[in-house]
């Protein structure tokens, strides 16, 4: 999501400490399937199932687990792919407030109804995390 960057710079400024995936640590700038093999994108299951157990994957996905594992709450920004979904999920199931926040009109989703208030300015994420 491009909004994303900025959106974390915000969040940050209004005092919340944040978890980037795209920076999860110094240095560090993220998780890509390209870093295992330029060809991810032709590879079959069985090449994906193989690439899951590559040392590249396994330290991004340590990182990102550790990153939701320490948040209090986790923002769905749409529009986002399965892996945030999954992540939010995932956080849901741990009992955290999960806020999906739409500041722009999508897809409908009746399972958002699992997760917290859905906000759709990004005052509403503030009051969600906040409260």
């Amino acid at each position: 999501n491009p909004l994303q960057p900025g959106f974390v710079f915000l969040l940050s400024r209004a005092g919340h400490e944040v978890y980037d995936f795209r920076h999860p640590a110094p240095g560090n700038d993220g998780f890509k399937w390209s870093d295992i093999d330029p060809q991810w994108q032709d590879w079959t299951a069985e090449q994906l199932r193989e690439a899951l157990a590559h040392p590249v994957a396994e330290t991004g996905f340590d990182l990102d687990k550790a990153g939701m594992d320490w948040a209090d709450a986790c923002v769905l920004l749409l529009p986002c792919g399965r892996s945030a979904h999954l992540e939010a999920g995932y956080m849901a199931g741990q009992g955290k407030l999960v806020v999906p926040y739409l500041p722009g009109k999508e897809e409908p989703e009746l399972m958002y109804k699992l997760l917290g208030p859905i906000a759709t300015t990004f005052p509403e994420v503030l009051a969600a995390v906040t409260a």
